[in-house]
């Protein structure tokens, strides 16, 4: 499969992922665990069918010592017993906000309640900017059909 854009070559495309990639390193640098960023960032792009983010989040959870048990569970994360209250509050929270269009009051106040229960508003903000950065990142890719499964670890810095 060839890309119908080269999102790392043409210069356009470059600038914009470089302020891209600046509110990921922010985010990334938050409070919020690692781990649930990495389930958070997986959940998403499978919803969105976003192949090159489902590809970097698996490897990029494993390499942060993430269990594939656990990653070949993400999806169906609701019957698994191997995520905690926390995560599932995260994973919630990540389906609503991004199935907005699915749901006719958006993100419902019994998912948002059980988020606060876990997190603090600084986690918070991570955690619905990390929602919000991965719907962008995830319709570039998706629109410009880039390729899976060449990425490495640490690829991005």
């Amino acid at each position: 499969m060839q890309a119908r854009l080269d999102l790392f070559g043409n210069a356009l495309a470059t600038k914009l992922m470089k302020h891209i990639a600046s509110a990921g390193r922010a985010i990334g640098e938050s409070t919020l665990p690692r781990t649930t960023q990495e389930l958070v960032q997986l959940r998403v792009s499978q919803i969105n069918g976003c192949a090159f983010c489902t590809d970097m989040h698996t490897k990029e959870a494993a390499r942060a010592g993430e269990t594939a048990v656990r990653l070949n569970l993400v999806a169906v994360w609701r019957e698994a017993t191997v995520f905690t209250e926390a995560e599932r509050a995260a994973l919630e929270l990540a389906e609503q906000g991004t199935r907005i269009a699915d749901a006719a009051g958006g993100v419902d106040d019994g998912a948002w309640e059980k988020a606060a229960e876990h997190y603090d508003e600084d986690q918070l903000v991570a955690l619905v900017s990390l929602i919000s950065f991965m719907n962008t990142v995830n319709r570039l890719n998706v629109m410009a059909q880039t390729p899976a499964g060449d990425y490495q670890p640490g690829q991005f810095g």
